[in-house]
């Protein structure tokens, strides 16, 4: 499976972005797909999660502000930014196909996100 990230782009604090993650194939059969964020310096972290059947995971710092969602008919996952805060500012890439807890065997090619104050 090939993913091809986009959306990324420069916005205010406060401000909304929608990331997307176009799928090569189906997504229908993929159980878990995720988006993932690395912010210069830092480690790589786990933005949010959702399964096929639409249950979702939300890191800590994310809650009540991202939402994750998939769309099986345009093989897409998206990813819904809102109240962006400068520590959002990271390089944001999608995952499919979880082979643990935190590891993904697919992944795209990342989308910068900046957020400034």
């Amino acid at each position: 499976v090939q993913l091809q990230a986009s959306g990324g782009g420069s916005v205010q604090a406060g401000g909304s972005l929608r990331l997307s993650c176009v799928a090569s194939l189906s997504i229908i059969s993929i159980n878990h797909m995720a988006w993932f964020r690395q912010a210069p310096g830092k480690q790589r972290e786990l933005v949010a999660s959702v399964t096929s059947g639409g249950m979702t995971k939300y890191g800590d710092s994310v809650k009540g502000r991202f939402e994750i969602s998939r769309d099986h008919s345009k093989n897409t996952l998206f990813l819904q930014m809102n109240s962006a805060k400068p520590e959002d500012t990271a390089v944001y890439y999608c995952a499919a196909q979880r082979s643990g807890p935190y590891e993904y065997i697919y992944w795209g090619q990342g989308t910068l996100v900046t957020v400034s104050s």
